[in-house]
C-alpha cells in the first residue's frame, strides 16, 4: 500500500500564491509518475498536473499552464505544486494520485492510490 498525504492548503486572496505538497510513503514505487487533481463543488474531479519519476515530462492542464509547476523531490518521496496567479476558479479540493503508471497521464482511473485532499480557496 502507498498512503499519500497532501498539505499547504487554505485560502489565498486572487493572484495570490500556494505551494501544495504530496508526501509518500509505503510501499511506493521508485519509477512512478505522479499527479495532481482537484474538484470543485458540483464538479467532476479533473487533471491539473502530472509528472514523471524523473521530471522531464510534465503535462498540465490548459487552464493551469503558466500559472501552475509540478515538480518533485524523490528523495523525500514528495510532489510539489506552486501555485501563482490564482484565481477564484482555481478553488478546489486539491488531491495527488499515484500508482504503477510510469507516464503521467492525466485520466484519474490510470492511478491506484490517492491523499484524502487538501482545500484551497481563493477569494477574489
Amino acid at each position: 500500500q502507498v498512503q499519500l498525504v497532501e498539505s499547504g492548503g487554505g485560502l489565498v486572496q486572487a493572484v495570490g500564491s500556494l505551494r501544495l505538497s504530496c508526501a509518500a510513503s509505503g510501499r511506493t514505487f521508485s519509477t512512478a509518475a505522479m499527479g495532481w487533481f482537484r474538484q470543485a463543488p458540483g464538479k467532476e474531479r479533473e487533471f491539473v498536473a502530472a509528472i514523471t519519476w524523473d521530471g522531464t515530462i510534465t503535462p498540465y492542464a490548459d487552464s493551469v499552464k503558466g500559472r501552475f509547476t509540478i515538480s518533485r523531490d524523490n528523495a523525500k518521496n514528495t510532489v510539489y505544486l506552486q501555485m501563482n496567479s490564482l484565481k477564484p476558479e482555481d478553488t478546489a479540493v486539491y488531491y495527488c494520485a499515484t500508482g504503477t503508471v510510469t507516464y503521467p497521464t492525466s485520466i484519474a482511473t490510470t492511478y491506484h492510490y490517492w491523499g484524502q485532499g487538501t482545500q484551497v480557496t481563493v477569494s477574489s
